[in-house]
């Protein structure tokens, strides 16, 4: 199981840290993709972290405002978003695939099997 947490409301310029606790897997293993989905727009890949790697990749639009990062004894994932902007207003997803994704794959929903319950993230003056 994962479940995302750590989303609320901010102002723009704040940062959070999203978590993605896992359970009933050997996180070690599994690379995992954080998503987003805004009302009325498509789900999209916003960044992932390889298994052992530890290969990190970002979409264009959170390059250089989000880290990613993965504590395997605690089991958890993270995500720095720092700089946060209205258009990161969102339901985050955190999701894992047993294994590494090239990065063709590591932003597209397809290769992951197992996916959390979304954090709600809104970012508003």
């Amino acid at each position: 199981q994962l479940q995302a947490s750590g989303g609320g409301l901010v102002q723009p310029g704040d940062s959070l840290r999203l978590s993605c606790a896992t359970s009933g897997f050997t996180l070690e293993y599994y690379s995992i993709g954080w998503f987003r989905q805004a009302p009325g727009k498509e789900r999209e890949g916003v960044s992932y972290i390889s298994d052992t790697s530890g290969t990190t990749y970002y979409a264009d639009s959170v390059k250089g405002r989000f880290t990613v990062s993965r504590d395997d004894a605690k089991n958890t994932v993270y995500l720095q978003m720092n700089s946060l902007k209205p258009e990161d207003t969102a339901v985050y997803y955190c999701a894992a695939d047993l294994g590494p994704l090239d990065s063709d794959d590591a932003l597209q929903q397809h290769p992951y099997d197992y996916w959390g319950q979304g954090t709600q993230v809104t970012v508003s003056s």
